[in-house]
């Protein structure tokens, strides 16, 4: 059972659990060729079980290495491109996470205030109460707010064919996707369990706002994207389209994981929100948690709280903290990092707790594929 299916951090609320056969292609490697076999062995594998392509890059030390397999387009057979920016989905999380650490650092918040402290009436209704729960809640997922994501309307307008299809390029505001949460009752009082939900992460974005006066998209630009130069990464707001180089993107907007595949490049992310609309590439997203875990963007106090983490239902093998997944993996090596998935994209990204060795990859489609055996390939293969 991977981590991105058990915590469910795709913003996608439908489960799509095989593939369709696809071709496989040979993959394309640069950089070192006698290193990363197995990771080269795990990404082929997993275009053989259905997913269209494959980018993947790693840096160890000094070293970067990429790989591609499969297609970008399954019309023109193009192949993936290991420069490809694709929707990172849930990633944006640590993002968001690593601001509003900052602000903490800077005493503009805590995060031990409440969110009614910020969100005045925001989070009520149906037993919910803001001025129960805490902004650390928020970003371990311990609030028991209800995930938006899961109301049943919203998923069949924006996750199942006919739905997505007439919906996808409408706008959802922050406001009205915690209006959809809260017309259900939470999942349990604040800090009595843990359950991923990607409306607690809609609510950082607008305390950042409510902080700062801007927008949470503005803020990572100035505090992460900007100072590490990180030039493939947006937040696209409501822009529809990915900038190239990127591929397409696939799904198979239902239930099951037959039938029909469909292009989902275009779509409005606001249906994300804070909670997982970014867009970026293998590199920056190698580089971003490399300088994270490094300490370059939080003073030791605020790494430290990130990286405590809470338990997971389910895999002992893994723990949240703030927006920082640590897994042990079979080799015993530990990465800290994160998982992604929104329409036709899943992405995971992950480096060593000391920085040195880190992997991020994206597979252009959301329903088959096993992310984790190319993180263990990686650090544990040959």
């Amino acid at each position: 059972m991977t981590v991105r299916t058990t915590v469910a951090v795709a913003t996608t609320a439908v489960a799509l659990t095989a593939g369709f056969a696809a071709p496989a292609m040979a993959a394309q490697a640069t950089g070192a060729t006698d290193d990363h076999r197995a990771t080269r062995q795990a990404v082929r594998a997993a275009v053989k079980d259905g997913v269209p392509g494959v980018t993947l890059t790693a840096k160890d030390g000094r070293s970067t290495w990429s790989t591609t397999a499969g297609v970008g387009n399954l019309r023109t057979h193009a192949p993936r491109s290991a420069d490809d920016r694709y929707r990172v989905g849930s990633i944006t999380k640590t993002f968001v996470s690593t601001v509003l650490l900052q602000l903490e650092a800077e005493g503009r918040l805590s995060l031990d205030d409440t969110v009614e402290k910020w969100l005045p009436g925001v989070v009520r209704g149906n037993g919910h109460d803001g001025s129960r729960i805490t902004v650390r809640q928020l970003l371990n997922h311990t609030s028991g707010i209800f995930d938006y994501t899961a109301d049943e309307t919203f998923a069949r307008t924006y996750f199942l064919k006919d739905g997505f299809l007439e919906h996808r390029y409408d706008t959802q505001s922050p406001e009205q996707l915690v209006a959809t949460a809260m017309a259900h009752k939470p999942d349990f009082a604040p800090g009595t369990s843990w359950n991923y939900s990607n409306t607690n992460y809609v609510l950082a974005g607008m305390v950042i706002h409510k902080v700062t006066g801007r927008t949470y998209g503005e803020e990572i630009r100035h505090r992460v994207i900007d100072p590490l130069h990180l030039t493939a990464t947006s937040v696209p707001g409501t822009r529809v389209t990915v900038p190239q180089p990127s591929s397409r993107a696939y799904g198979k907007l239902a239930e099951t994981a037959t039938g029909p595949t469909y292009d989902v490049t275009e779509l409005n992310p606001s249906l994300a929100s804070s909670a997982g609309e970014m867009i970026s590439d293998s590199a920056d997203l190698d580089r971003f948690y490399t300088a994270l875990l490094k300490g370059r963007l939080l003073p030791p106090e605020q790494l430290k709280e990130m990286k405590t983490t809470v338990a997971i239902e389910g895999l002992p093998s893994a723990g949240y903290g703030l927006a920082l997944i640590d897994r042990e993996l079979s080799c015993g090596v530990h990465v800290w990092g994160h998982d992604g998935g929104i329409h036709g994209s899943t992405s995971v990204a992950v480096t060593t707790a000391d920085g040195k060795h880190s992997l991020a990859f994206n597979f252009n489609g959301d329903w088959s594929g096993d992310t984790d055996a190319v993180i263990e390939a990686e650090f544990c293969g040959e």
